[in-house]
């Protein structure tokens, strides 16, 4: 078994010097903090650090698995780090004569007499694995609060996720409903302005067609130029006779006295307008 002493005031000696050490007294040396690499010594069975400056012991002190005996007489300690209750074989504690928290101080008790440090290793044992449990549920808890935070940003995020979805669905279906709709407006207007020449060609062809004068019919038309041509052919052989009648020899004949006196009362006649009004009524009769 290794043990060693140092009582002396000064530095507490290297860690890597103390390996395998069992036993470790290092009181009245004015320490005020321990190495870091201190709870290495994991071999250590027996640990005096009585009156020192000591504040506070190391996080992971309890790391001295095989600590048995601790005195930690007339330091500064006011808490025992969590990892306290890790020291499963710790038999005797001294924890007199530091400002400890109210609670732990009367766990730890007056400590004594052997008897009473005993029991303070124990009470204070048992208290700081109720310390380390109420401090895991603490952790437990904060970790499920951070949890259902989590899931609710994320549900919070899918909902505005499928939100944004929704409005650019809705966005997209009113855009095609207003591209259909400008399609069939532009359609209905192309089927308007074909419709257009077409009315407006049978509106000119019906005002034009009710403008104009009806046309008689070709038939007549025909007949009352045959008419004329007749007469104007009967015209032309009268003259003719007439002429030849009046101005030559043969106005002492039978015929052209005839012919003169049918001329004569033929001009009395047209002077009268009776035989132009007799065509006249015949072409409207016809």
């Amino acid at each position: 078994m290794c043990e060693l002493n140092h009582c002396a005031t000064g530095p507490a000696p290297k860690m890597a010097a103390l390996p395998k050490a069992t036993v470790l007294d290092l009181s009245c040396n004015k320490l005020t903090t321990l190495p870091s690499d201190f709870c290495g010594l994991t071999h250590l069975v027996k640990l005096d650090l009585s009156k020192n400056k000591l504040q506070q012991l190391p996080a992971d002190f309890g790391r001295l698995v095989n600590l048995q005996h601790l005195d930690l007489l007339n330091n500064r300690l006011v808490t025992l780090p969590v990892s306290f209750a890790q020291l499963k074989s710790l038999k005797w504690l001294d924890l007199k004569d530091n400002p400890l928290d109210p609670v732990l101080a009367k766990v730890a008790g007056d400590c004594l007499d052997e008897k009473q440090c005993k029991q303070c290793a124990s009470k204070v044992l048992q208290h700081m694995k109720a310390v380390q449990a109420d401090q895991e549920r603490e952790r437990q808890r904060r970790l499920e609060v951070e949890r259902e935070a989590e899931k609710k940003r994320e549900a919070k995020q899918r909902a505005k996720e499928a939100q944004e979805r929704e409005v650019r669905k809705r966005e997209k279906a009113e855009e095609k409903e207003r591209r259909r709709k400008e399609y069939d407006a532009l359609k209905a207007a192309k089927r308007e302005q074909e419709k257009k020449p077409k009315k407006e060609t049978n509106q000119a062809a019906k005002s034009k067609s009710g403008s104009r004068p009806r046309k008689p019919p070709p038939r007549k038309h025909t007949r009352s130029w045959a008419v004329l041509k007749l007469l104007l052919l009967l015209l032309l052989c009268v003259a003719g006779g007439l002429v030849a009648c009046r101005m030559t020899e043969l106005q002492q004949q039978p015929l052209c006295t005839s012919v003169n006196t049918i001329y004569d009362n033929a001009v009395r006649g047209l002077r009268s307008h009776n035989i132009l009004q007799w065509v006249l009524q015949t072409d409207s009769q016809q």
